[in-house]
């Protein structure tokens, strides 16, 4: 990508197809899911930050061409968790024993907003900063700047 011949930088280190990086990103987070739920008698702040941490993780791991499967990827996954706790653990996600799977998936999302908001807008947040870096890098040296015109 780079013309440089030192060494790449953080941004520049991501080569997995977006599919490894989603199937990876579903792997580590059940598997936080399970360590949650073998330390404490439910999902607290370990899924949170680790659902946190796999966010950062993948957005930096996916190839620049595949940054629109990592994009969306973090709500979708939170959903994903949440339905298969859900199936393994019924009410373990709801506040009253007699909540139905809906309601307490919904309520696994509301107690888990915080980690889901924080982990999506950080990971746009690092291929924003990586979709600018590789273009930047990617550009030819000597190449004028781009202007805007209008045509009439």
């Amino acid at each position: 990508m780079s013309q440089q011949s030192g060494p790449r930088t953080l941004w520049e280190q991501g080569h997995e197809p977006g599919r490894q990086m989603v199937a990876l990103g579903a792997a580590v987070t059940l598997s936080v899911v399970a360590l949650d739920l073998a330390v404490g008698e439910g999902l607290g702040l370990l899924f949170d930050l680790g659902f946190v941490v796999t966010c950062i993780a993948i957005a930096l791991l996916v190839r620049p061409r595949d940054f629109f499967a990592v994009g969306v990827l973090p709500p979708l996954l939170m959903l994903g968790v949440l339905v298969l706790v859900e199936i393994a653990r019924p009410g373990l996600l709801g506040t009253h024993p007699d909540d139905g799977a809906i309601q307490s998936v919904v309520t696994g999302l509301a107690h888990h907003s915080g980690a889901l908001v924080t982990g999506y807008l950080v990971c746009l947040a690092v291929l924003a900063v990586r979709h600018r870096f590789v273009a930047q890098a990617t550009k030819r040296p000597g190449s004028p700047e781009p202007t805007r015109t209008t045509s009439g």
